[in-house]
């Protein structure tokens, strides 16, 4: 059985197939180059979108937890026994799978 390692290029639109040829020829690389270069320019442009809308919602977020103290910010005491309660639960779940405490 032969595999092939081209990617198969069928496009339903002849003149869409001429256009990305056409722009193929143009930046000096091949269909698939050309196809799948855009395919990981359009991904990495939602990635960034995601990510600025993220920060913004982080920034957002962090302004809102420092206009109004008090239990957005616990003390230190209340931290460390947070802290140790999910040790000894994340502890508790690891011998109940069998794992190595």
């Amino acid at each position: 059985m032969s595999e092939s390692k081209a990617m198969n290029l069928r496009f339903p639109d002849p003149e869409q197939r001429a256009a990305i040829a056409a722009a193929a020829r143009q930046a000096g690389v091949s269909m698939q180059e050309y196809i799948l270069s855009a395919a990981y320019d359009r991904a990495t442009a939602v990635e960034r979108r995601f990510l600025e809308g993220f920060r913004e919602s982080m920034a957002r977020s962090g302004a809102a937890f420092a206009a109004e103290p008090g239990d957005a910010d616990p003390s230190a005491e209340r931290r460390a026994a947070e802290l140790a309660a999910r040790r000894e639960v994340e502890q508790h779940e690891r011998r109940g799978r069998g794992d190595a405490a």
